[in-house]
């Protein structure tokens, strides 16, 4: 399973607002041996910012959205929704600083989001497992 784990790729979408909570995510992740891209992390400055985003969502395999205020308000969190929406990978909703009653109710929120299992961050042990068996079902 260890060598699946490292061929699947979680791109992690943010706001650069919460780039500690995201490198903290990013660090889980690696940990049990699955593949990140969080753009602080993997573009070196002087890159194509957009270009190197763009590939990554080409070969993403799982897209996690750390939704927060912030990020509602990031143009590129929701162009990367939209990429990985067309390409048909799970899209995971992390809340951190709101809660699904809220998010639900606001008039213009993505029904792309909507329609998914949106998830708390003191609940990202329970994504870890639901990751892992995904990855199993893939190999």
């Amino acid at each position: 399973m260890e060598d699946t784990q490292k061929k699947w790729l979680v791109f992690i979408s943010h706001s650069h607002n919460d780039n500690w909570v995201a490198k903290q995510i990013a660090s889980k992740l690696e940990a049990e041996g699955i593949k990140t891209f969080l753009d602080q992390l993997h573009i070196a400055a002087g890159e194509d910012f957009e270009a190197r985003i763009l590939e990554a969502l080409e070969h993403a395999d799982e897209f996690l959205i750390l939704l927060t205020p912030w990020a509602q308000e990031s143009k590129f969190v929701w162009m990367e929704v939209g990429v990985a929406w067309h390409r048909h990978i799970p899209i995971v909703p992390i809340l951190h600083g709101l809660k699904t009653d809220e998010v639900l109710v606001q008039p213009g929120f993505p029904i792309t989001l909507k329609k998914r299992d949106m998830i708390s961050l003191d609940q990202f042990d329970e994504y870890l497992v639901q990751l892992k068996k995904r990855i199993t079902a893939q190999s």
